[in-house]
């Protein structure tokens, strides 16, 4: 999710000449009314049985009303919350999770292996998971958790390393190592503290874990064992190790985690090797990001000739794929699913879902005699939605089946990409050998169905899905079932008058904006999220879509500010999405294009429905597009406010709805260790510190224990 360009090198590589929605409006979407009574109050979760059924607004629900006051927008060095809240830190960068560890220092004195039982860096994705007293999953409890957090990177590093990272060609062997072990995810216990709603973590709990770039992974699926998979480590191609650039998340509803590998070009380099390549694997190289002579922004390949460092280097080195790891970026770009309750059990990398820079994969709510549903986001500028379907349909009795459930649902399905129509409407097409668009497809020659699933991306050129200006975080809408994508900016779109050069694109309805902000930032600066309803079941390969709210600044022109926010409500780059059980949509930032005004935030929101607002509305570049209900302080408002230079992402809600956890990641981040310009988590209570920054996992609580947001 890290939006800086540096840490987003795949972008700008969809070289496909896919329809960009410039074909007349045809179809006239029908209004809809907005949910009657608005979104229920009813604490029956997201879940309204063990069947987990999707929960309806019942007649005598009481209406959903946002119950506090706007915070202003701010540059403080702190989390500014409304009044009657307070916060406190779960777990930073750093703290041990097992006895026995030293505290966090501050200095970056911890040993590398001490991060194999420390939490990682740059909190991001997360989800809080009931524990029973039977080490079970249970779906109502809100006093005794799991909660999964994802490390996407390392940031700097201010944290790690005594001096930052050290300068140079080639690595440092203990510097690396100690970054290989801060990556990847931190599953810790987490229990109601004696009096009140607030949490802590349980330091020494058996379910206390981490999974890191180190940790053996075995792969699954369609493309489990193919050629494509096979390392000098698993030279049959079905296990590796490690995951990266964990960014946002998912959920299964049979209680394990599913995290999601984005940015994953990251950490592999590739030398110039092309003369052993076919051209198959040059095209598929360049169209992930790696290219020639590629060298990563972390090197950690250069640090050392053991495995644990050379395999970050793509290139042919043997003279089969089991002698080097000219694979091992095959192996990255994977949902990964993880049992929290089985603190022994190994990570599976879910290839049915696709290869590509997931944003996360979030469910639809399950229901029992229908296939389970995913959808996902590729985050780079100019790639594509997809959606999961399941050939299996759910059963209760898979509820704590662990990832043996995991393989009955998420090894065999359907993947679909989607199309976005001028009109409003929409197709989901299904990446398959079968589809003769993509077995004959000119650019790639696929090979079989584990070769479409490992360049997922070059599949979907071939159905010309719709590029979207950078699909982010995605949310499924418990009432009502709708599908939320945050797309949050892109300064590839241009002027339609101009001729596009490169992968630049002229607007379409779906990504309708193009505008100059006058500070610098010009295409989509200020992102937009969509939203979607599919026709008929969850499964269906149709649907019709509108634009739920545009990012722009409360002063912006009527062609930009097209959702009419104002000074309590306007933001920019749409990031983090998350439905409550309640059915409150959270939206977070994660923004450069108005950070001279404000920090990071996140906003609370009463959604409404698609098609609750008006078609054919000009956009900033005369593109016409379909736009959702305009916003109100009552509909939608600013919940809090994050520290310096960071970028507010990642939460979860237990399900009685008063107790919420959110991240920090990367405070501080454009500074240097010298010249530090943040100083939280610390500076939360101590405006003279002088700590290093790091990214933490806060938990809000309202201070006389009521529902948080209303």
């Amino acid at each position: 999710m890290y939006a800086k360009d540096q840490f987003n090198e795949a972008e700008n590589l969809n070289p496909s000449q896919n329809p960009h929605i410039q074909d007349l409006f045809s179809i006239r979407l029908s209004r809809r009314q907005t949910l009657k009574g608005g979104i229920g109050l009813s604490t029956g979760v997201l879940f309204s049985s063990l069947g987990l059924t999707a929960c309806g607004a019942s007649s005598d629900d009481t209406a959903l009303k946002l119950g506090f006051s706007a915070v202003a927008k701010n540059k403080n060095d702190k989390v500014t919350l409304p009044e009657g809240y307070q916060m406190s830190i779960l777990h930073a960068l750093g703290d041990a999770m097992q006895l026995g560890d030293a505290p966090w220092a501050d200095n970056g004195s911890e040993t590398a292996d001490s991060y194999n039982r420390r939490i990682g860096d740059g909190h991001d994705g997360m989800y809080y998971f009931g524990l029973g007293e039977d080490g079970k999953f249970q779906v109502n409890r809100s006093d005794r958790g799991l909660l999964c957090v994802n490390h996407e990177y390392v940031v700097s590093p201010f944290g790690l390393h005594p001096s930052g990272r050290t300068a140079g060609a080639s690595r440092v062997t203990s510097e690396v190592e100690k970054e290989i072990y801060a990556h990847g995810i931190s599953v810790v216990e987490v229990k109601r503290e004696s009096s009140g709603t607030s949490m802590s973590m349980v330091r020494g709990s058996p379910y206390n874990r981490r999974i890191t770039s180190a940790t053996r992974m075995d792969l699954s699926g369609p493309a489990k064992g193919n050629a494509l998979l096979k390392t000098k480590y698993s030279t049959d191609g079905t296990r590796t190790r490690g995951t990266n650039n964990n960014c946002a998340n998912g959920y299964t509803p049979w209680g394990t985690y599913l995290t999601c590998e984005e940015n994953f070009t990251n950490v592999i380099s590739r030398s110039d090797d092309d003369a052993l390549r076919t051209a198959k694997e040059k095209t598929a190289l360049a169209r992930y990001g790696m290219s020639k002579g590629r060298k990563s922004p972390y090197l950690w390949d250069t640090a050392g000739t053991d495995d644990l460092f050379a395999r970050w280097n793509t290139a042919i080195t043997g003279a089969s794929s089991s002698e080097d790891y000219r694979n091992v970026f095959n192996t990255f770009g994977w949902v990964v699913e993880i049992d929290p309750f089985r603190p022994d059990s190994t990570p599976v990398k879910r290839t049915a879902l696709g290869r590509m820079a997931h944003e996360g994969a979030w469910p639809a709510p399950a229901v029992k005699g229908q296939p389970i549903v995913l959808y996902t986001g590729d985050d780079s500028r100019n790639e594509y939605i997809y959606k999961y379907v399941s050939n299996k349909l759910w059963d209760d009795a898979d509820i704590n089946g662990g990832l043996a459930a995991g393989a009955k649902y998420l090894d065999e399905g359907k993947l679909y990409a989607a199309k976005f129509n001028a009109d409003g409407t929409g197709q989901w097409i299904e990446l398959t050998i079968n589809n003769d668009q993509i077995r004959t497809y000119g650019a790639y020659t696929f090979a079989d169905q584990a070769d479409v699933l490992v360049h997922a991306r070059l599949a979907a050129d071939a159905l010309g899905a719709t590029k979207m200006d950078r699909p982010e975080w995605g949310a499924v809408n418990p009432l009502n079932n709708e599908v939320y994508m945050s797309l949050t900016n892109n300064s590839n779109r241009i002027d339609p008058t101009a001729t596009p050069t490169g992968n630049q694109l002229k607007p379409d309805a779906a990504n309708p904006r193009y505008y100059d902000d006058g500070e610098g930032n010009k295409g989509n600066p200020n992102g937009h999220i969509i939203r979607w309803k599919e026709t008929g079941s969850q499964s269906a390969t149709a649907f019709t879509w509108d634009i739920y709210l545009f990012g722009a600044e409360n002063d912006a022109s009527a062609t930009v500010n097209l959702s009419g926010l104002t000074d309590v409500n306007d933001f920019s780059s749409p990031d983090g999405l998350y439905f409550d059980p309640r059915g409150m949509l959270w939206i977070q930032t994660d923004d450069g294009a108005y950070t001279d005004v404000t920090n990071c935030m996140m906003l609370a929101a009463v959604p409404g429905q698609v098609g609750d607002g008006s078609k054919d509305v000009i956009a900033a570049g005369g593109t016409k597009t379909i736009v959702g209900a305009k916003v109100t302080a009552d509909t939608v408002r600013r919940f809090l406010v994050g520290p310096v230079e960071c970028e507010i992402t990642g939460i979860a809600v237990t399900p009685d709805g008063k107790t919420m956890f959110c991240n920090v990641q990367h405070p501080g981040e454009d500074a240097s260790l010298t010249a530090l310009s943040s100083h939280w988590p610390d500076s939360q209570t101590n405006a003279s510190s002088t700590k290093r920054p790091r990214s933490a996992t806060m938990v809000i609580t309202r201070t006389d224990g009521s529902l948080i947001g209303l």
